[in-house]
């Protein structure tokens, strides 16, 4: 059994807690209850016993037949919560709001999950829409500007090992092929995304440095056909300016968490 801060894990919670993320992560795609208990390890009975109890919250929801599993609107009712309580996004969505007026692109704002970026704000084009990048929707890191952008504030020795997966053919999968791309971040001063996580899509991110090292990144998002070399520089000036603002607004790093 795992330790945390001295303090030994709960088995009966870390299972509950695999079993909502394993469910989260197949997205559309149910589970049996033997592909469940069978990824993590456990007996079948102590699986079914555990899904029915969290069926009777509202955690995990069945089909009529009972046989197919997924998650429950309780998740979404927390992850709503989150959102409505975390002092950073509160903070945030009014200059994202400005920032898509202006450039009459799509705006987003990611934190990042270990290897991977969270979408926790989006605001979206009125010109076109990009399912993919939904509220609560996890991407690779690798893959995006709002990724790259985090990736850059800390050192290459972080970066896994690799290869990492590709989402286009433009996408980066290797460490040293990274590590270049965030070399280029770092004297930029923001990322770019050339298709590598959607095709026909570029993106720009900038990462907020109210934390260190940064974890909250903002991103616009524009398609490639409507990207010249004015729209860009355009872009780029909003972003720079809107970054600077959204931390000029947490003097010292701090925010009120109320």
């Amino acid at each position: 059994m795992s330790e945390t801060a001295g303090v030994r894990e709960v088995k009966s919670a870390a299972r509950t807690v695999e079993l909502l993320e394993l469910l989260a992560a197949r997205a559309d795609r149910p589970a049996r209850l033997q592909e469940l208990a069978a990824e993590l390890g456990v007996p079948r009975s102590s699986m079914y016993a555990l899904l029915q109890t969290l069926i009777a919250r509202g955690w995990v929801r069945t089909d009529a037949t009972g046989s197919l599993y997924g998650i429950g609107i309780r998740t979404l009712l927390t992850g709503t919560s989150y959102l409505d309580s975390d002092p950073r996004v509160r903070l945030v969505r009014p200059f994202l709001d400005e920032a898509s007026e202006a450039l009459g692109e799509t705006i987003h704002l990611g934190r990042l999950d270990g290897a991977n970026v969270v979408y926790l704000a989006t605001r979206e084009s009125h010109e076109y829409l990009r399912t993919i990048s939904r509220v609560g929707r996890r991407l690779p890191a690798h893959a995006g500007a709002l990724g790259k952008a985090l990736l850059a504030e800390r050192p290459d020795g972080e970066l896994p090992e690799g290869p990492y997966e590709p989402l286009t053919a433009n996408t980066r999968t290797t460490r040293a092929g990274l590590a270049a791309d965030l070399a280029g971040v770092r004297a930029r001063g923001w990322s770019t995304d050339r298709e590598e996580g959607v095709l026909g899509i570029t993106g720009f991110g900038f990462a907020l440095r109210y934390d260190t090292p940064a974890q909250d990144a903002i991103s616009c998002s524009v398609p490639v056909a409507r990207l010249t070399p004015e729209h860009e520089a355009r872009i780029i000036e909003v972003m720079q300016q809107t970054r600077t603002r959204i931390e000029s607004a947490t003097p010292g790093g701090t925010v009120d968490w109320r």
